[in-house]
């Protein structure tokens, strides 16, 4: 038999409930299959995870043809068995001489879920997009540093582009001289490769006027700290550090492929942080895009500088009517929130609010820390109009917000995202932490709102 069966059941059916607990599955000896029982209540991102573990831990028991059982189950349930399922199929061991390889990503998988109505159909549709997408850019962030480079990530973004029908420009380390990314080419001086400044745009039919949104997602491929390094325990960890470029490359890729009725504008600043000596120091002076100089206190504080960059050139060639950055950008953020959320920070307490909602609608929640002006006199310089880390050891994650503040041109409609404890995570999908994708769908969630 090639086919795996997997019986949906609710958590009141009576139906084995003495011995199959809500939120858990029971392997069936004949038929071939699984009895699934879903919890009360359960959310969207709930039963997703809960088929992603199954689908992960039981890939050696399940065929390339999966039947889905729903019953009555509703529509936004069976939509999440289906995506849980194909996210359950990633391995992370691409380069293993005796990989594995899921049964779903075999030629010719499918996954039948039977009839259903035609909005059902809509969402596993829709959930089949974010799913391949998310898996995708997880594989991006877990890529190590010796591929994915600049040069990397701009191709990712071209082939994509050139795929699902969006428009992308790279700016090659001339062009961004010629732009003056002045940020970007002060991190990029320690580097063997040549910074990249990734460009794209999407503009779907029926996309409302009066300017894009812009996403800038921070993309350094490693992350040593440059000449104030980083301790070398779990140094391996930071080729995540374009998390945030990640989600913005899902955003983008996932609104062209789903025909979003929106502008969108995704912008990537890439480069690594590395050590050399050409590398720049502590108490170099640059000036960014913006015209704005900068001191330097601390090359670690990487990351605010390429995207200081990004912000202001989204502000000065497309004047977006809300202007959003995600980056792996911070410790602060992940001593405040651990694993369980992102950090978010904006002075439009609406916009908060509404990315909350999305946040907790598609799983990918976020947490709001506070943005007074007061705290911008740590950024204080004596020598440049900022510096780039106050030094202190506290309010590090706030730090970082003002820091950027300062280059959107007093944009109104200013969020930022501080995902450093969720883009990568331990958990029981791999040995070491692993990559989440997120961010991607928490944008296109509130895109579609």
């Amino acid at each position: 038999m090639n086919t795996t069966t997997l019986r949906l059941i609710k958590h009141n059916d009576k139906e084995l409930q003495d011995i199959l607990s809500p939120g858990s599955y029971h392997r069936t000896v004949a038929p071939d299959g699984f009895i699934v029982r879903l919890a009360e209540k359960a959310s969207e991102a709930k039963v997703r995870e809960q088929f992603r573990l199954l689908s992960h831990k039981e890939a050696g028991q399940l065929k390339s043809n999966i039947k889905l059982e729903t019953g009555k189950l509703k529509g936004a349930w069976v939509a999440a068995a289906v995506g849980g399922l194909l996210l359950g199929s990633y391995r992370p061991g691409r380069w293993k001489t005796d990989a594995e390889a899921h049964p779903l990503t075999k030629a010719g998988a499918k996954i039948d879920t039977g009839k259903q109505s035609k909005k059902t159909e809509a969402l596993i549709a829709k959930e089949i997009v974010l799913a391949d997408t998310q898996l995708s850019i997880i594989a991006l962030v877990d890529a190590p540093a010796n591929v994915k480079r600049p040069q990397y990530l701009a191709q990712w973004a071209v082939e994509s582009g050139r795929k699902y029908g969006y428009l992308v420009n790279v700016l090659d380390e001339k062009a961004c001289k010629k732009e003056g990314l002045g940020a970007l080419l002060a991190v990029n001086r320690g580097s063997e490769d040549p910074a990249r400044f990734i460009i794209m745009e999407y503009k779907g039919k029926g996309a409302p006027k009066g300017g894009p949104t812009a996403i800038i997602g921070k993309g350094i491929t490693f992350d040593t700290g440059g000449v104030s390094i980083k301790p070398s325990n779990n140094l391996h960890l930071m080729k995540s550090d374009m998390g945030g470029a990640a989600a913005t490359f899902g955003a983008m890729e996932a609104a062209a492929r789903l025909k979003l009725p929106v502008h969108l504008v995704g912008i990537v600043p890439s480069t690594d942080n590395s050590v050399d000596a050409l590398s720049y120091k502590p108490s170099d002076v640059i000036t960014g895009h913006s015209g704005k100089s900068i001191e330097i206190i601390d090359t670690d504080a990487e990351g605010r500088l390429v995207m200081s960059d990004g912000l202001s050139y989204a502000v000065k060639h497309f004047k977006p009517k809300t202007l959003i950055d995600v980056a792996t950008l911070t410790g602060s953020a992940v001593r405040t929130f651990g694993y369980e959320c992102g950090a978010v920070m904006s002075k439009d307490e609406k916009l908060i609010r509404e990315f909350q909602k999305a946040g907790n609608a598609c799983g990918e929640k976020v947490w709001p820390l506070p943005v007074w002006d007061e705290y911008r006199s740590g950024l204080d310089s004596d020598v440049a109009d900022i510096k780039n880390y106050s030094g202190r050891p506290v309010n590090g994650a706030i730090d970082a917000f003002k820091f950027l503040e300062t280059f959107t041109h007093d944009h109104p409609k200013f969020i930022h995202f501080d995902i450093a404890g969720v883009a990568l995570k331990q958990g029981p999908y791999a040995k070491d932490r692993q990559a989440t994708g997120f961010g991607m769908r928490l944008f296109v969630e509130w895109l579609s709102r």
